[in-house]
């Protein structure tokens, strides 16, 4: 399939998920998330869960991965719709954040991370495929910040479905995820 097509059946999938089945499906995913070594990681840039859109609770993974990486930075993307691009800001304790117009939360001020100071990477996806390449909102924000990042950097998705065979229409541009993590399995890729 096509990622219009694919676009459009996850987002009605994920719209159908009950907040009861979410909270049972992301406690799951961080399950996984604990089966998963991280230790040498020492920057993580994740992103807030836009809740109109049903994603995975990516709070509760960086929490976890907070409390057992000693020294953790977190940074969270701050987005510039004028062309496509974004930056990673990292974040504390004192970080104050906004909503921008789609709905995206982000840091209001902070510290700006070069894509090569980051050692993980939370990706937002609807559905990827078995080879890791994935279905996002469609502006390709990530997938040009991503081709900036250090090649060891390790990406990966959440997501309440399992990959798909292939999408059809991925193109050069598109940067495969290294695992998926859904709540019965983690995907290597």
């Amino acid at each position: 399939m096509l990622k219009k097509e694919l676009r459009k059946i996850y987002k009605e999938q994920r719209a159908n998920i009950s907040s009861k089945e979410k909270l049972k499906l992301d406690d799951l995913m961080l399950l996984q998330l604990q089966k998963m070594y991280f230790e040498d990681s020492i920057t993580l840039l994740t992103y807030w869960p836009i809740g109109n859109n049903n994603e995975p609770n990516t709070h509760l993974y960086s929490s976890f991965l907070r409390h057992t990486i000693p020294g953790l930075q977190i940074a969270y993307p701050v987005s510039d719709f004028t062309d496509s691009s974004m930056k990673a800001i990292l974040i504390n304790e004192d970080t104050a954040y906004t909503t921008n117009q789609y709905g995206i939360t982000e840091p209001k001020e902070g510290i700006e991370l070069k894509p090569t100071d980051l050692d993980l990477i939370f990706v937002p996806l609807l559905i990827c495929d078995e080879q890791g390449f994935r279905v996002g909102y469609g502006k390709g924000f990530y997938d040009k910040f991503l081709a900036q990042c250090k090649s060891d950097a390790i990406t990966l998705g959440f997501n309440y479905f399992s990959p798909i065979d292939k999408i059809q229409d991925t193109d050069e541009y598109d940067i495969p995820l290294n695992y998926c993590i859904t709540p019965e399995h983690i995907y290597e890729f």
